[in-house]
């Protein structure tokens, strides 16, 4: 019996199990495809093929340089036949960054899409490990083809001078899909995700297979009262270098065999039209994704959608409301990290807004102050937590044992995020650990300080950094980015802020910008606004001459 579990509960046997019970039924819309179980099945068994006469075997790591599509997850299915492992990288980094993830990673064959070869060169240089390119053609029309080819010959002479091979494709995949068996059980490794880096060189997240399977069954569980099944549909936008994109749309549709509609990118402009085309009752669109679309001029027609629910991360309570109101479904917050899974979620029947619901009973969490003392409810502190299921969370952060060691003090995982329960039980989510500021003694939420200025009806969005002071603290420093068309003097946005929020919160520096820098799933990249610290163009409080209000 147990043997059995340890097997069964890996994510190809599942895509088998379930290419054997539905067969030629839809599993997954890409553009103008369609792709059933049977053939998804069928194109990892290829993959898997292709992978061993490569000599990749049990253990060894595969990079993945490609935006969201169909062989992105025939690879992934493919890797865990042959028990490899999966590195997903952001398609938007470049150079040293790439670099380092390819050769922190290990990988010894690098997948990508051929508008990304640019980049090999320097990949090559620092990844001593990578023995073989496999490039994907994005585009099938014959001139850009006949282009891509004759850029594939120059690329295949670069790579041939670091003495590594280079295929197309279709070669890779050309075979009958006959592989060698290999033994894979619950606690081998699937996939590495990096972590977005906000603060340095990210961390190569390993996760387990039955992490990868447990969340698809928490996030089956989360939404129980919709009943998710055969007949519905999810709507896929996030990236697949990301957790939330395969927990929560590629393994939950396949676990519950649902269809799943896999976009490229998240387009504000298509995202209606996709839902309503393919019957969308559920969707994986992050939060900035939802923020984006109440931006978009209100419609009579906007509730006259399938969709349901949003499966999404930590939202204000006005978002979730407004977008509730507006398009009829509901946001579902939940916390949950890359390495620990979705471990606090709401649910319909006990639902909270504006906080991220209540603990899943697979794990055990506590909030602690800085000395590490569980505090009591309504009292912030940073999130502990700790999985009650074998092989449920991250294996390690990816040869960093010092990392993994501190990440996992006390026996107690710390996530480095903050936040407190209320007297019900419900998680309410403050702030990155490091995001928060110290002011003339007093501890500060950027989130807090965001929350205020993004309820602003003339500010888009903006972010809250600290600023190193003259006396050895923080300063506030806020950068925004306000709506088209709007405009919103310093004096007026501080006047709005105190009025909001303790003195020693109101932001010093006040930096207007067009957009803010953000990475693939749209996260404000923070760190790169800490390096530019306060430019030419910033607004600075003390020297206005304007008096805060205490």
């Amino acid at each position: 019996m147990v043997q059995d579990i340890v097997r069964e509960r890996v994510m190809h046997n599942l895509l088998e199990r379930q290419a054997e019970k539905y067969g030629r039924r839809t599993y997954m819309y890409y553009e103008d495809k369609e792709f059933s179980f049977e053939e998804v099945n069928k194109k990892a068994n290829q993959v898997a093929s292709g992978l061993q006469k490569l000599g990749v075997t049990k253990g060894d790591k595969v990079a993945v340089v490609m935006e969201n599509c169909p062989e992105v997850i025939f690879l992934m299915f493919g890797l865990s036949k042959v028990g490899a492992v999966v590195v997903p990288i952001n398609i938007y980094h470049k150079g040293d960054i790439m670099a380092y993830m390819v050769e922190h990673s290990d990988s010894s064959i690098l997948v990508m899409h051929s508008q990304f070869i640019d980049r090999l060169g320097m990949v090559l240089k620092k990844a001593s490990k990578i023995q073989t390119v496999v490039i994907l053609e994005e585009d099938s029309d014959e001139q850009t083809m006949n282009s891509s080819a004759s850029s594939l010959v120059i690329v295949a002479e670069q790579i041939g001078a670091f003495g590594k091979q280079v295929m197309q494709w279709p070669e890779f995949i050309d075979n009958n899909g006959q592989y060698l068996y290999t033994d894979v059980i619950f606690s081998d490794p699937i996939m590495i995700l990096y972590t977005s880096g906000t603060t340095g060189l990210s961390k190569g997240v390993l996760l387990p297979q039955n992490l990868v399977y447990t969340q698809a069954e928490h996030f089956y569980t989360w939404t129980l009262e919709f009943d998710l099944d055969e007949e519905d549909c999810i709507y896929n936008p996030s990236p697949l270098c990301h957790a939330q994109a395969w927990h929560a749309g590629v393994n939950l549709a396949l676990l519950r065999g649902a269809r799943m509609v896999l976009k490229k990118k998240f387009s504000a402009s298509s995202h209606w039209d996709d839902v309503k085309r393919y019957g969308c009752t559920h969707s994986t669109a992050f939060g900035a994704a939802n923020s984006i679309l109440l931006l978009a001029e209100p419609k009579p027609d906007d509730a006259d959608n399938p969709l349901k629910v949003v499966l999404g991360g930590p939202a204000s309570e006005k978002l979730c409301r407004e977008y509730e109101a507006r398009f009829g479904a509901k946001i579902l917050e939940f916390y949950g990290s890359t390495e620990l899974g979705a471990a606090i979620r709401n649910k319909i029947s006990d639902y909270k807004t504006g906080t991220c619901g209540k603990r899943h009973p697979d794990y055990a969490i506590k909030i602690v102050n800085e000395d590490g003392i569980e505090v009591g409810v309504n009292t912030p502190g940073e999130i502990l937590a700790r999985p009650l299921k074998q092989s449920m969370m991250m294996l390690e952060y990816y040869k960093m044992p010092e990392k993994t060691a501190e990440a996992w003090k006390d026996l107690w995982f710390h996530t480095g995020d903050c936040g407190y329960f209320d007297d019900d039980g419900f998680f309410h989510f403050s702030d990155r650990k490091k995001d928060s500021l110290r002011r003339r003694g007093e501890n500060i939420s950027s989130f807090e300080v965001e929350k205020v200025v993004n309820s602003h009806p003339a500010v888009r969005e903006s972010a809250v950094i600290g600023v190193r002071s003259d006396f050895g603290d923080d300063d506030v420093m806020l950068c925004l980015a306000l709506k088209p068309g709007e405009t919103l003097p310093p004096e007026e946005l501080i006047s709005f802020c105190e009025d909001r929020m303790a003195y020693f919160m109101v932001p010093r520096y006040v930096r207007y910008m067009e957009n803010l820098p953000k990475n693939a799933v749209l996260r404000v990249e923070k760190y790169k606004l800490r390096e530019e610290g306060v430019t030419p163009d910033t607004w600075d409080l003390e020297k206005s001459g304007y008096k805060l209000k205490r």
